[in-house]
């Protein structure tokens, strides 16, 4: 896939392959493809938010027999939601404070009963609260649009606190369903790894070509690149953690825990390593444009390159893993500036002294404990 444009670079279909969700904008800026891409990945929570608000639905309007248990369905949608963090413990914070909101809402009904003031004065309450106790602002709307539902809507026929109870299926449903019909959290992950590499790969790309042609301009282009990925690594962060969280819960997931702890190691120990390569890509922004061309440290850099796509590789095949360690520890029994550099100037070695520790990270993330990965690399 590496080895065949210019050393180690992908060419053609393998480069386009590499791109999650390609750009393919119209005039107005409307993106279809990332359009289809957010529907693609966003569908289990869509099935999921369906089969929750009917299950609400249901056990309201027949099992308790209210007649349009609205509340049922909205605090099962707002509970589920969208949002990436779809942890279990964050879903019932957001079902148990709307619940608690409604309630309020109802009590104050009792008290000072409705009109426009005593709606301001509900609004009021629900915002403070909701902003008190989450740091969330989806959530102050939620509880803020839930309490505004009980000041505004007729009164049921059941009497007060109806809607508190409605409110309260559907949180526990909300719950329910994360649960027995949960996302594949670790299929949203192994995107969000994929688009990581996805950028990880130019930026390598960049690197080479700016020590090959003492080229600032592909320098500067591999920081930017790499300062972009932060989001990347927060977004894969989060998916994973919910995915421990629910493949906790979940009988339907917990086989899976495993598999999510193997690639929590590997985020862990790639968010260090891209963290190095920031720091070394800095260095090498501002040591070069003095007219001299580093092909030596540009030989290296494309090697951990390789190894780092064949690393990506690894979540699709579990079996190029070690691929990517052996990959790495070749790279690491060279680096030595008297291997690389020999009798260069201090200045000179000093990036390759840099990346002895982004090899650590990186073969730590291929699963080697932190002394077996430093014995692999060369000796000083």
């Amino acid at each position: 896939m590496f080895l065949g444009c210019r050393g180690w670079v992908p060419c053609g279909a393998d480069r386009a392959a590499l791109t999650v969700a390609p750009s393919a904008g119209t005039a107005s800026g409307f993106d279809v493809r990332q359009a289809l891409f957010r529907v693609r990945s966003s569908f289990p929570a869509v099935v999921q938010i369906v089969v929750a608000a009917g299950a609400a639905y249901s056990i309201a309007r027949f099992g308790l027999g209210h007649a349009a248990p609205v509340l049922a369905v909205t605090v099962t949608i707002s509970s589920l939601g969208f949002a990436r963090d779809a942890r279990p413990r964050r879903v019932l914070e957001n079902a148990v404070g709307v619940v608690i909101g409604i309630a309020l809402s109802e009590l104050l009904l009792l008290v000072i009963g409705k009109g426009i003031w005593q709606d301001g004065v509900v609004l009021f309450a629900a915002l403070v609260i909701a902003r008190f106790f989450s740091t969330s602002s989806a959530f102050a709307v939620a509880a803020a649009t839930q309490s505004m539902f009980v000041m505004l809507l007729p009164d049921p026929a059941g009497g007060p606190f109806t809607r508190s109870l409605d409110g309260l299926v559907g949180g526990v449903i909300a719950l329910l369903i994360t649960a027995l019909v949960p996302r594949d959290p670790l299929g949203l992950a192994r995107a969000d790894a994929t688009r990581l590499f996805a950028e990880l790969q130019p930026a390598f790309e960049s690197l080479v070509r700016a020590l090959r042609h003492d080229d600032v301009r592909q320098a500067d282009a591999a920081l930017d690149r790499l300062r972009a990925t932060q989001p990347l690594l927060d977004d894969w962060a989060a998916t994973l953690e919910t995915a421990r969280s629910i493949s906790r819960l979940s009988p339907f997931l917990r086989r899976r825990l495993p598999v999510v702890e193997s690639e929590a190691r590997i985020l862990r120990y790639l968010d260090l390593a891209v963290r190095n390569l920031r720091v070394v890509t800095r260095r090498i922004d501002t040591g070069i444009g003095d007219g001299r061309r580093r092909p030596e440290v540009a030989d290296v850099v494309a090697s951990i390159g390789v190894a780092v796509g064949v690393l990506g590789e690894s979540f699709a095949s579990v079996e190029r893993r070690p691929v990517a360690q052996e990959a790495l520890s070749a790279v690491g029994r060279r680096l030595d500036p008297a291997l690389v550099l020999p009798g260069a100037a201090v200045g000179e070695t000093v990036l390759v002294l840099m990346l002895r520790p982004l090899v650590i990270d990186l073969l730590m993330a291929t699963g080697l404990p932190h002394d077996e990965a430093r014995a692999r690399l060369a000796s000083l």
